[in-house]
């Protein structure tokens, strides 16, 4: 995102709150934003709210040349000259060990369509007829594709929330051809997260084996496997390009997790896909691509994912603490840039902490008597610097449980206590 500014070239650039506000505005729950776009991956090539037919340009997906990479391995990982007892390379190895378990998601529902005001304007039917609104189609099919994989061999397969997100109907197809019909036991949009159960008839499915997500290292190598663009059975390798990388860094304002980075190529038609490390173990879950970058894409860590799947399991949705404020991090220089500017709207208190740009009505937040403009600086006497962090104290806290909240209020230091709610309508 540019901004431009009518200022000289030599007078100096300087940020009120209303800019630092549209960089990083943070949801209910405690979402910071950051710049840069972001698409979450849609099923086929356009979000399930306006699928439409997978079309493969030459340009979309090119294979990944080799020779021209050179990351460094891990220490256990093999190299890219490394061959196996089978004869083949560690990628080929890998991949037969996860592919099985890789399956594609097909799904449909129905929208209803409202019929264009114009149909009901006297002048329109005067010319037309009373009968052409009737004939105009109301209900419109949708159709939209991803990928998943199985991690228990009883059925249970995990997947992107976004992949199957309302609707009617979700269908499995394993690599060997076999279909089942899925039933979405739970999903959650907070970490784009959903389970699909399917009914096997006493069947066992070939299902993935799970690594530790904790244990990869940057310039581990990473390989995504999934259905882009609706070719099956894609295969990409690239390396772990970075750890932890924040939904706020990434410039997702309603996720909630951090991400793993790969430059292994992810493509439409990827999400919930499986990446795996060169022992053919589940890592992460392919989500996401930055619309504004090449070769930069985002999986969940298969950790997490493993927490919330049983959440998913047990309950069909994830209990989350929220307070209820739009914030953003602050630094004291920020703040003095903002007061320094004549036509900045408030002054902002000149500490480190995280402004409250926005208190939602009827939140646990505005109940407690936080207001907009204020500046939280502790939660339970230990210091919070970021909005990322006041979010990871708030989810940490749980359900109504008491924050002692230390904020600067322009000139007063003020002690607040907000009582966690939970957060609804976030599956």
């Amino acid at each position: 995102m540019k901004y431009h500014s009518r200022r000289s070239r030599q007078a100096p650039r300087r940020r009120n709150w209303r800019q630092l506000a549209s960089h990083s505005l943070a949801l209910a729950m405690g979402m910071v934003m950051t710049l840069g776009s972001l698409r979450v991956l849609p099923a086929l090539a356009a979000p399930l709210d306006d699928a439409m037919p997978p079309a493969v340009n030459a340009g979309e997906a090119a294979p990944i040349q080799l020779a021209q990479r050179s990351p460094l391995p891990a220490k256990s990982a093999p190299t890219l000259a490394a061959v196996s007892t089978t004869g083949h390379s560690f990628v080929a190895d890998a991949v037969q060990k996860i592919g099985p378990a890789v399956v594609r998601i097909d799904t449909e529902r129905t929208i209803t369509r409202n019929l264009d005001p114009i149909f009901d304007d006297p002048f329109f039917r005067r010319f037309f007829g009373d009968d052409i609104a009737g004939s105009m189609p109301r209900e419109e099919l949708q159709r939209g594709q991803g990928s998943g994989f199985v991690v228990d061999s009883s059925g249970v397969i995990l997947t992107n929330a976004h992949v199957v997100d309302k609707a009617d109907t979700v269908k499995v197809t394993l690599t060997d051809g076999r279909e089942f019909e899925g039933k979405v036991q739970g999903a959650d949009r907070l970490t784009d997260l959903a389970v699909i159960k399917v009914n096997t008839k006493g069947k066992s499915l070939p299902s993935a084996k799970l690594g530790n997500s904790g244990d990869i290292q940057v310039g581990d190598w990473a390989i995504a496997v999934g259905n882009p663009l609706g070719l099956n059975n894609t295969v990409t390798l690239g390396i772990v390009s970075t750890l932890s990388r924040s939904s706020s860094e990434v410039g997702i304002s309603d996720k909630r997790l951090d991400f793993i980075q790969t430059d292994a190529a992810i493509n439409p038609g990827n999400s919930g896909g499986p990446l795996v490390n060169a022992n053919g173990e589940v890592i992460g879950i392919n989500t996401a691509i930055r619309a504004d970058a090449m070769g930069i894409g985002f999986a969940i860590p298969i950790n997490k994912a493993q927490e919330i799947e049983t959440q998913l399991l047990r309950d069909g949705k994830v209990a989350r603490p929220y307070v209820g404020i739009q914030m953003v991090s602050l630094t004291a220089k920020d703040a003095k840039e903002n007061n320094d500017d004549p036509n900045a709207d408030f002054i902002i208190p000149e500490v480190d902490g995280v402004l409250v740009v926005r208190v939602l009505p009827n939140t646990p937040a505005a109940k407690a008597g936080i207001r907009r403009g204020d500046v939280i600086t502790q939660i339970g006497g230990k210091a919070v610097t970021t909005a990322a962090d006041l979010q990871a104290r708030v989810e940490k806290s749980g359900i109504g449980n008491s924050l002692k909240m230390q904020l600067r209020r322009r000139s007063q230091n003020l002690t607040i206590t907000v009582t966690t709610a939970e957060l609804e309508n976030q599956g």
